[in-house]
């Protein structure tokens, strides 16, 4: 699979100067970790799961999660379950290119217990999302993953997404003891680890709180400082830190606004791009892309998602830039391996060898899985691009 496979290919040759790499479920882990995009959720109780799943993939979702928690009652976890199984074995018989497919558990045992129900399709699968995740529930979580991959189908490898959303992690009080441990665990398990998920609507619950969609998670000040607390100890750039994903955004129908759109009608002038920024505005999705922005200026990539319509976004805007991309370059040029200040080739900054290795090197990363684009072609082109298909 590729991000913007779904495009045809004269139309990619249009848009980039380095078009994303392939991958799969057994690429190196790094690699899946940056490709993991708009990670779109699907409750595991949906009948038609399957289809669900293909047609997502045919529309350039590269990875899904499909939850027996938070998305569906208590009363439905057996049944989900069984129609789980079931899918993965309608799944299996099909041909085409699937995404990455991690199953959202709510407890240790279900790890073991699905890899088993699975069987040979267990192959589809390419790990858990687990919930709640502090050092106390985290180990036999990690555990029962390390389990379930050495009892389960040969070769089978199986990854970790856990997802840091509990009070412990919120409260002043307790923050920096149980960050601290859950970087000692993750650290243990940091090979089975893919990334981590931020919880940020159970963030808000413990306070009775709900963003409005004319905010980012940002705005609300006791969240923004969570994820400053969570990339300071777990994203750092050396060699310690891991994969952090950007937080769910809720919003996906018309709701009555109080401020004015942030989507800035620059890029929008030409042709019929405005028509693309005011479907945008009335689908509440600039807020949206405000805070797909602040996630790769916090240090996050990827992005929760529950709604079709925002992995496009999503992806278009983890495209890198042809200006980004020659930032980078110039910067880890082997003779520049003593540091020093140069202008950057668009003459517009100053780029500082040694201080912007670090986001160079992150930033070629994200170019391998998503691209170049190309001088002239930027988010706009890659959205309208992504939406005609």
């Amino acid at each position: 699979m590729r991000h913007f496979g779904h495009i045809a290919p004269t139309a990619r040759g249009d848009l980039f100067f380095r078009e994303p790499c392939d991958f799969d479920a057994g690429s190196p882990a790094p690699v899946l970790a940056a490709a993991l995009g708009a990670t779109l959720y699907s409750p595991a109780t949906r009948p038609a799961l399957a289809d669900d799943v293909i047609k997502q993939a045919a529309r350039g979702v590269v990875s899904m999660v499909l939850c027996l928690e938070d998305s569906i009652d208590d009363s439905e976890v057996a049944d989900a379950e069984e129609n789980l199984v079931r899918q993965f074995a309608d799944l299996a018989g099909r041909d085409g290119v699937l995404p990455l497919l991690f199953i959202r558990v709510r407890e240790p045992h279900q790890i073991t217990d699905l890899v088993r129900r699975l069987g040979e399709s267990a192959r589809l699968l390419s790990g858990f999302v687990l919930p709640k995740f502090t050092h106390e529930r985290g180990v036999p979580f990690m555990e029962a993953l390390t389990k379930a991959e050495a009892e389960g189908v040969d070769g089978l490898r199986l990854f970790a997404m856990p997802v840091l959303e509990s009070p412990e992690l919120l409260h002043l009080e307790t923050r920096r003891e149980v960050l601290h441990k859950i970087a000692r665990t993750v650290d243990t398990y940091r090979d089975r680890v893919l990334a981590l998920r931020l919880g940020v609507t159970d963030f808000c619950s413990a306070y009775g709180l709900r963003r409005a969609p004319d905010m980012t998670a940002y705005d609300v000040r006791i969240v923004g400082d969570v994820i400053a607390d969570v990339v300071n100890v777990l994203g750092r750039a050396d060699g310690t830190g891991f994969t952090i994903t950007g937080p769910v955004w809720e919003y996906f129908r018309l709701q009555e606004r109080m401020f004015k759109p942030q989507l800035r009608r620059s890029p929008f002038l030409e042709g019929r791009a405005e028509e693309l920024r005011t479907a945008l505005i009335e689908h509440d999705l600039d807020g949206l892309l405000r805070e797909i922005e602040l996630d790769r200026a916090n240090g996050l990539l990827g992005k929760t998602c529950i709604h079709p319509s925002h992995v496009a976004p999503v992806h278009a805007l983890s495209v890198v830039s042809h200006e980004e991309f020659s930032d980078a370059q110039d910067i880890l040029r082997p003779e520049r391996g003593g540091g020093g200040v140069l202008r950057s080739s668009y003459t517009n900054k100053m780029n500082e060898v040694k201080p912007h290795r670090a986001w160079a090197e992150r930033t070629l990363r994200r170019a391998e899985v998503f691209g170049v684009a190309k001088e002239d072609v930027g988010f706009v082109d890659l959205l309208a691009a992504s939406l005609a298909e």
